[in-house]
């Protein structure tokens, strides 16, 4: 979804550290031309001192955005750079090519950021615009898609996402574990919760096989890992009522066709059973859970670019 851009997934995120930081600039990618690291809509701020969180490339521009960004803070006016094609830099390469607009702005409104941020923490959208003059405000009349309109940049955020994980066993263990590591927020719920020690995921006994009640949203992911496919039905009827924008479970396609015999004497309809994925994963029969946890991660990523907005 290349105008929406996820809140980070890093714990140090650019608008939540210049909501405590005066003095700083956000720096923001408005315009992209060709191939490039980062898209449209990604940040860094800039704090004082001359520290960095977030990042605009591979390492290429970032030091120098740094450099204009201090120029910024002293002077009080915003910065619009151009790197790549049509650069006044020539001694500074884009290895992707192309070309990258980068706008800097000096002191923003904290209150706007401190919005973002609580939008952020509360799971919500929210939009924000950079008027011409350099003020970042809020749009009052709902979300935008990011990017320029005009002399206007707009920027859409939404929450990052959240992934819901139920089973027991090195699956779902090694699975909640990379999605963890990632920085991803992560629930787990497991019959054997000392099966899942180790994955860093906060576990929730489940002593039967219910949808427990816990907040889904569409930037949610819910995730089966069972071998005992019993556990299922139940779970995934409780789970198709939700807006998770991804619903699968483990299990061989005889394991769905039984799974979904059996929803269907629970009284889910056929276009609910339809969106419960299964067998999940992008590589057919994994069996290292190594593999196996990867290749389910890897579609969830993929479904999440069609999150509309």
């Amino acid at each position: 979804m290349a105008d929406t851009i996820f809140a980070s997934a890093r714990a140090e995120d650019p608008l939540a550290s210049l909501s405590a930081a005066p003095e700083g600039a956000l720096a923001i990618i408005t315009h992209v031309e060709g191939p490039s690291y980062r898209p449209v809509g990604a940040m860094m701020a800039v704090l004082p001192g001359g520290g960095r969180i977030g990042m605009l490339s591979s390492g290429c521009i970032d030091g120098d955005v740094a450099l204009h960004a201090a120029e910024a803070l002293t002077d009080g006016a915003p910065r619009r750079l151009r790197y790549g094609a049509g650069s006044p830099f020539m001694d500074i390469e884009l290895p992707c090519g192309g070309g990258l607009d980068i706008l800097i702005l000096p002191r923003p409104d904290q209150a706007v950021l401190a919005r973002a941020v609580a939008a952020r923490e509360a799971r919500k959208t929210i939009s924000l615009v950079v008027e011409p003059d350099g003020r970042l405000l809020e749009e009052p009349a709902g979300r935008a898609a990011t990017g320029l309109e005009g002399d206007r940049f707009h920027l859409s955020l939404t929450p990052d996402l959240r992934f819901l994980v139920f089973g027991r066993g090195p699956e779902a263990a090694t699975f909640a574990a990379f999605v963890r590591s990632a920085g991803w927020p992560i629930e787990a719920f497991s019959p054997d919760p000392e099966s899942l020690l180790g994955s860093g995921a906060v576990v929730t006994a489940l002593p039967r096989p219910i949808m427990p009640d816990v907040a889904v949203d569409p930037w949610t992911a819910i995730v089966l890992f069972f071998h005992d496919h019993d556990w299922e039905p139940e779970i995934l009827k409780g789970a198709l009522t939700t807006t998770a924008f991804y619903i699968g479970a483990l299990g061989s396609q005889r394991a769905r066709r039984v799974r979904s015999a059996r929803m269907r004497e629970l009284g889910v309809s056929e276009a609910d059973i339809a969106r419960a994925r299964g067998p999940v994963g992008l590589i057919p029969s994994a069996r290292d859970p190594r593999t196996l946890a990867a290749s389910v991660l890897a579609e969830v990523l993929g479904e999440a670019q069609r999150i509309p907005l």
